[in-house]
């Protein structure tokens, strides 16, 4: 699914390289169950390492430069954006299932709205008195490839898939 952005993105920037990396993403999410209700596991194991590396820019990159910027306070919309990537982790850990895959695709909608467009999180950071965006962009793509492990469908896994759900703001039930 296209994005709609309030402002043209500049090249370069790092709302730019986070937005396209959005786009990626959701496009392999998008490959991994279309119309028919099997899940394409190649294409999943493909999304699932590009969320994690996402994710993985945003916490160990991004979002701590911008907090020592700002004198060590975050960005106000970090702390739910956390619980959104704690939530997707734990998601991220069973097999596969179109419940849990829509469930992803969910949370994914309401996430990236909060990261995008002219109000979002990115273009707040780039806003931020001191960021060298040169010097950020290239840490972020400098982010290397996250290790997965293989999936868990144990009951605690389960149990814990309804904590972060419920923790997050979403409804568990289902998941």
């Amino acid at each position: 699914m296209p994005h709609l952005f309030a402002k043209p993105l500049k090249m370069g920037s790092v709302e730019h390289f986070l937005a396209e990396d959005h786009v990626r993403i959701d496009d392999l999410l998008q490959r991994t169950i279309g119309e028919q209700p099997t899940i394409d596991y190649d294409v999943y194991k493909e999304f699932r390492r590009g969320l994690l590396r996402h994710i993985a820019m945003e916490e160990k990159v991004l979002f701590p430069t911008i907090q020592r910027l700002r004198g060590g306070t975050p960005l106000p919309a970090v702390a739910k954006l956390r619980l959104d990537h704690g939530a997707l982790g734990t998601l991220l850990m069973p097999t596969p299932t179109p419940i849990i895959v829509d469930s992803i695709r969910t949370i994914l909608k309401a996430h990236n709205a909060l990261e995008e467009g002219a109000e979002g999180v990115y273009g707040q950071c780039e806003q931020v008195p001191g960021v060298e965006m040169e010097n950020l962009l290239r840490r972020l793509q400098a982010v290397p490839p996250v290790s997965v492990v293989a999936y868990s469908d144990s009951p605690t896994v389960f149990a814990a898939i309804r904590r972060v759900l419920t923790r997050a703001g979403y409804d568990s039930e289902g998941g």
